[in-house]
Order: structure tokens, then C-alpha cells, then sequence
């Protein structure tokens, strides 16, 4: 399946021409090597994704051709999601 393709239904990204953009950049590697959104993708490959402030690293799990919402998380684990300035945290004196 293409990187594009497994973004979408899988819900990581919520549009194709997101995921498309966003791996044309050079910001998604597939198992360490920057991958464009044509890359196909396999069952136990690791993606990691690097958004704005956020880096998410997914393990595929499965690949599916269409998924309802409750069934898209099914195709990957979350091996690590980081965070340059987690501004999900209180700040402190």
C-alpha cells in the first residue's frame, strides 16, 4: 500500500494531499530512510512522523483498504509520540 494511501485510512493524517505534501518534504522516514508518499508500506514497517512540534513513531501493524474509525487504530502501534515544547504540561514558576 502507498505511504499516502496508509495515512489516510489509518487516520494518522486525515487527507491524502496532507500526507502527500507532508512525505514529499522529507518529513516522514520509513524503517530510517526518507520515504516519498509513493514508498509502499508493509506489515511490521516503522514510520516515523515528524508534524510541526511533534515526532510520532508508528509500528504497521496491518494493512487495510478501507477502515471504519473505530478499526483505524488497529493498523499501527504507537511506539513513541515526543514533543520539542510539550505545551500540554502547566508551566511552573
Amino acid at each position: 500500500m502507498r505511504l499516502d494511501k496508509f495515512l489516510k485510512v489509518s487516520r494518522i493524517i486525515k487527507r491524502r494531499s496532507v500526507a502527500k505534501e507532508i512525505a514529499d518534504k522529507g518529513r516522514i522516514q520509513i524503517n530510517g530512510k526518507v520515504a516519498k508518499s509513493s514508498t509502499n508500506v508493509s506489515v511490521g514497517d516503522e514510520l516515523i512522523i515528524g508534524f510541526g512540534n511533534k515526532t510520532l513513531t508508528v509500528k504497521v501493524t496491518q494493512l487495510l483498504e478501507t477502515t471504519k474509525k473505530n478499526d483505524a487504530e488497529l493498523m499501527y502501534d504507537i511506539i513513541s509520540e515526543d514533543y520539542k515544547t510539550d505545551y500540554r504540561q502547566p508551566f511552573s514558576d
